[in-house]
């Protein structure tokens, strides 16, 4: 009787600790992408999610698709935030000293605009650390989940240069516009950009890389720079988003040397598969930014639950043209409207 008193006794303690933060489903749902409601906070635990910024397309796909883990998991409360741009580094920074220190959370999923700055804020930290689209090299983070961004900027660079050959270009060059220089982000989609550029046989210009902050009117600019520099055109543009690509794209419009230009942006938003089907932007190398958020929360919990994880869960990605571009259009829409 002891025995099987002791035996119970243990049972329900071994469920209560694997209750503590939820089961942890491990993949997206399939049923509801609209992005879930804040579950109510109780026995389970709660995720702080700070990323980047709120304020663009892309990071509401991110946010869509780590509020949908709270929904798919009521036990697990998940907030969400992020600075008001991308360049709003001292918010990022009082966000995550704020949070760190506030203990309210049990584990946390960061995108650092500073990935430097973030190591040295999270040194020390106990509670479980994923990083999510940018890496943070420090011992703190138990693992990265986004986009493998070398190589899917290299499959992007490769379909550009069979684009611009099959548009009529001899001489195969591309320029890019890239986001915050020094950004780990942007270095590996520029170092991806050039290899599949070079692997398909054009010229990456490594000299002319035009630093545009992520923001669409500096990447106009940039353009106009490009234009003024290249009067007889280029073949390929690559940008380090989709805004920058259609920002350059629009800025280029009306320049006969430029009507069969390539321009490729990253993360496949709706706003670029529109360009894209209308003919205002090429391709865009897309990312599964929901997937992203809803893995990230994902890794968190499994952390606190003690599970192991993965050093890098790659959330995948694809290359989006005039082909497919509708179909991706519809899929986006069922996250967020």
């Amino acid at each position: 009787m002891k025995k099987r008193l002791l035996a119970m006794l243990m049972t329900g303690a071994m469920v209560a600790s694997l209750a503590a933060c939820g089961g942890g489903s491990s993949t997206p749902s399939t049923d509801d992408k609209t992005g879930g409601d804040k579950a109510q906070s109780g026995s389970g635990c709660s995720v702080d999610v700070i990323l980047k910024t709120t304020a663009s397309e892309y990071w509401s796909y991110v946010k869509a698709g780590a509020e949908a883990y709270s929904k798919d998991n009521p036990d697990v409360k998940v907030e969400v935030k992020g600075a008001t741009s991308e360049t709003a580094y001292d918010e990022q920074q009082n966000m995550i000293e704020t949070d760190l220190n506030s203990g309210a959370y049990d584990a946390f999923v960061i995108a650092p605009l500073q990935a430097d700055l973030v190591k040295t804020l999270i040194a020390g930290q106990t509670a479980p650390i994923v990083a999510v689209d940018t890496n943070i090299d420090a011992p703190e983070v138990l693992s990265f989940v986004g986009t493998g961004n070398e190589d899917a900027a290299a499959e992007g660079g490769k379909a550009a240069v069979e684009a611009a050959k099959a548009a009529g270009w001899d001489k195969v060059q591309a320029i890019a516009i890239s986001g915050v220089q020094g950004d780990g982000t942007a270095t590996a989609r520029l170092t991806g950009y050039e290899k599949g550029v070079t692997e398909a046989g054009g010229e990456f210009l490594k000299d002319e890389i035009q630093y545009a902050d992520a923001v669409a009117d500096k990447a106009a600019t940039s353009m106009e720079a490009i234009m003024q520099n290249h009067p007889d055109g280029v073949a390929i543009i690559v940008c380090n988003n989709d805004d920058m690509a259609m920002a350059a794209a629009r800025a280029a419009k009306g320049n006969a040397a430029y009507e069969k230009t390539i321009f490729v942006g990253f993360d496949g938003i709706q706003s670029a598969c529109n360009a894209i089907l209308s003919g205002e932007e090429t391709m865009s190398v897309a990312q599964e930014a929901y997937d992203m958020g809803y893995k990230a929360v994902d890794a968190a919990v499994k952390a606190v639950n003690g599970e192991k994880l993965e050093k890098f869960i790659d959330s995948g990605c694809s290359v989006v043209t005039k082909d497919n571009a509708q179909e991706r259009l519809d899929k986006l829409k069922g996250y967020i409207g």
